[in-house]
């Protein structure tokens, strides 16, 4: 496996996104970018600022990746964004917010990266969805329906370029310690473990070791799939 590939990890300051491009670091890869609207992403990246519902400012971002690293080789989709409410109070707004970063930021993304891979034959891309995106959530129709879709873009990416050495592939994962999840107060945070086969939540890094396995020339002959990580609670979709 060579670890001197270049990776991208949109959304890669905080949460999964963080975990990912830390355990890419990690596992020895030296070229590792992280896009970010705020922040910085962890030790050992290169944090370039890009918002991903903006082409422009997405190809900025390439280009300074490819001008320091050079051109992206593995893209992980992960920036999103929530908008919860039920469907009769849900806005227009929220709604299509939510799609517009979630859905239309990895199209943009992975339409800015695509020339480079199909250069190189030979790619990686792996698009972070949620268990909530098969299974459903009340209250998150827009992100379920966002989450959802990312499964018939890996599958049409899949037959678009399988046949030039690059991958799609579909991560969901299920509930995950959080700052988010450890402010839920404990009897919540029990009746949804009881729905969990498993019992427990996933460490962000359970998702990013996935991930990295991905990537890797293990996982060669895999694409378009959807990998769950969230402990049965969804039995694979």
């Amino acid at each position: 496996m060579s670890l001197d590939k270049v990776v991208l990890v949109t959304g890669g300051n905080r949460g999964i996104g963080r975990a990912i491009a830390e355990r890419f670091v990690s596992t020895g890869y030296t070229k590792v970018a992280v896009t970010a609207r705020s922040g910085e992403g962890p030790a050992g990246t290169l944090t370039v600022p890009a918002d991903v519902t903006d082409a422009a400012s997405l190809d900025a971002a390439f280009t300074e990746i490819e001008a320091t690293l050079g051109a992206v080789e593995i893209v992980v989709a992960n920036a999103g964004i929530t908008r919860d409410t039920l469907l009769l109070r849900m806005s227009e707004q929220d709604f299509d917010d939510v799609v517009a970063t979630n859905l239309g930021g990895t199209f943009r993304v992975v339409k800015r990266a695509a020339k480079g891979l199909l250069k190189a034959r030979w790619g990686r891309v792996i698009l972070i969805s949620s268990v909530v995106g098969l299974y459903g959530s009340a209250g998150q129709i827009n992100y379920s329906s966002s989450k959802a879709a990312l499964v018939g873009f890996a599958r049409s990416l899949t037959r678009e370029l399988g046949g030039r050495g690059i991958t799609a592939n579909v991560v969901a994962p299920g509930f995950i310690e959080t700052d988010m999840t450890a402010e839920l107060p404990e009897a919540t945070q029990a009746e949804y473990k009881k729905n969990i086969p498993a019992g427990r939540f996933a460490s962000a890094d359970e998702v990013a070791g996935v991930v990295t396995w991905l990537a890797s020339d293990d996982a060669a002959y895999i694409s378009g799939a959807v990998i769950p990580v969230d402990g049965g609670l969804g039995m694979g979709h």
